[in-house]
């Protein structure tokens, strides 16, 4: 990951919509990522918890979203690589918006929050 300043956004969420126009609004232009469109891979799933320093997958996930009820993602049987495919198949479980800077992320809720790896 680059020193570029990078948003894993959904245009649909208003917390996603307000946190990329936060960054903006620093002057910075991110390099936006459709993660609907385009999910990231496990390798980018796992960086991506380190640097939110998560101990699991399940941490970044939509709890409260049918689909995690659905798919049974509560079971304390899965692994993190079940998670993580799991994110792989269905990114509307991703929690939103992330912003990526400096080697560090943060999940834009709320926006403000990602202030902190901005500088």
């Amino acid at each position: 990951m680059s020193d570029a300043v990078k948003i894993y956004h959904n245009p649909r969420c208003s917390k996603s919509r307000e946190t990329l126009e936060l960054v903006k609004s620093k002057g910075v232009e991110p390099e936006v990522v459709l993660y609907l469109e385009t999910p990231p891979d496990a390798q980018t799933l796992r960086q991506l918890l380190s640097m939110l320093n998560m101990a699991s997958a399940r941490e970044l996930m939509r709890q409260k979203e049918d689909l995690y009820k659905s798919l049974n993602l509560a079971n304390s049987q899965l692994t993190e690589d079940d998670l993580i495919q799991a994110m792989i198949d269905n990114p509307k479980l991703i929690e939103r918006p992330i912003v990526v800077a400096h080697g560090k992320a943060r999940i834009g809720r709320p926006p403000e929050d990602v202030l902190a790896i901005l500088n």
